[in-house]
């Protein structure tokens, strides 16, 4: 098996490029108080308060460990979290992103739906924006286009505060199609390109176990759309409920998903465990690749 031969070959985040004929591993960076796994850790003096060198401690681990984007949130979308305003999130956010840049040379995600926070973020040198909303914020369309950055669009059923009451579809994974393949249309619209942007499911996003499950089964169906997928389900409810282990014990659930994500066509997966992460992606890529990226 060859690693999607028809997708773009890369990804030019604001002069820095990654390579998705291999995988690649985001890491999670959540300078929040309240996000599922990790939220708080980097909280200090208050909730807009960052704890700038333990944060770029741990990015350098990250980076050491194999990851080749840093996505770094300012506002939880964790199942039931409290909507942020805009200047909280940007006081969050941007010392980060301005601090990762200067010390590091790594790409820089930015983990929002928030226009204002879009633009002043590529001004402090992230070269993604990965938007749970896919755009749909007022603002947001024209906000990511005027930045040049590549833009992954995410599936959300509902919004934070009750997207896990009661989700519904008439078919899972063809409403999750659909609804990604309708954000792409109005992103070319407004004139983002096609090579600017790459898709996510949306595991865990207004979905029930039995919808996460079949997405991940049926996850090589998305290639109709012709665009690199990114996915995420580290440490998720959807591992819990299968394993029945807390969130601290679901490194093993999370390096299973991972490794089937990547062989049904994932480009790019988001986790917690990084080096764990790495190794099963450089070992699964070995195999699909047979042998080419080895070393």
């Amino acid at each position: 098996m060859t690693y999607l031969p028809e997708m773009p070959a890369q990804l030019n985040c604001a002069g820095l490029v990654l390579d998705l004929s291999i995988p690649h591993v985001m890491a999670v960076l959540n300078v929040t108080p309240d996000s599922f796994s990790d939220g708080g850790r980097f909280v200090e003096g208050g909730a807009t308060g960052v704890n700038l060198e333990s944060a770029l401690q741990t990015v350098e681990s990250m980076i050491a460990d194999g990851a080749t984007i840093i996505d770094v949130g300012g506002e939880s979308t964790r199942p039931g979290a409290e909507v942020v305003g805009p200047q909280q999130e940007m006081d969050r956010v941007l010392p980060v992103v301005e601090a990762i840049r200067e010390r590091f040379d790594v790409v820089v995600s930015v983990d929002t739906s928030t226009p204002q926070l879009m633009t002043a973020a590529a001004d402090a040198g992230a070269g993604l924006i990965n938007d749970v909303r896919a755009l749909q914020r007022d603002g947001a369309l024209e906000a990511a286009r005027d930045t040049g950055l590549p833009i992954c669009l995410m599936h959300m059923q509902g919004e934070p505060q009750n997207m896990q009451q009661n989700p519904h579809y008439d078919e899972v994974t063809a409403d999750v199609i659909s609804y990604l393949g309708a954000r792409v249309q109005a992103c070319c619209e407004a004139g983002i390109g096609r090579d600017r942007l790459l898709l996510d499911p949306g595991f865990g996003f207004g979905k029930t176990l039995q919808h996460n499950l079949e997405l991940l089964d049926r996850l090589d169906e998305f290639k109709r759309l012709e665009l690199p997928l990114l996915v995420g389900m580290s440490r998720k409810g959807m591992i819990g409920q299968v394993l029945n282990k807390p969130v601290d014990e679901r490194l093993y659930g999370s390096l299973a998903v991972a490794v089937l994500a990547v062989a049904k066509g994932a480009h790019i997966v988001r986790c917690h465990d990084v080096a764990a992460t790495a190794d099963v992606l450089k070992m699964a890529a070995a195999v699909m690749t047979r042998g080419q990226h080895v070393g």
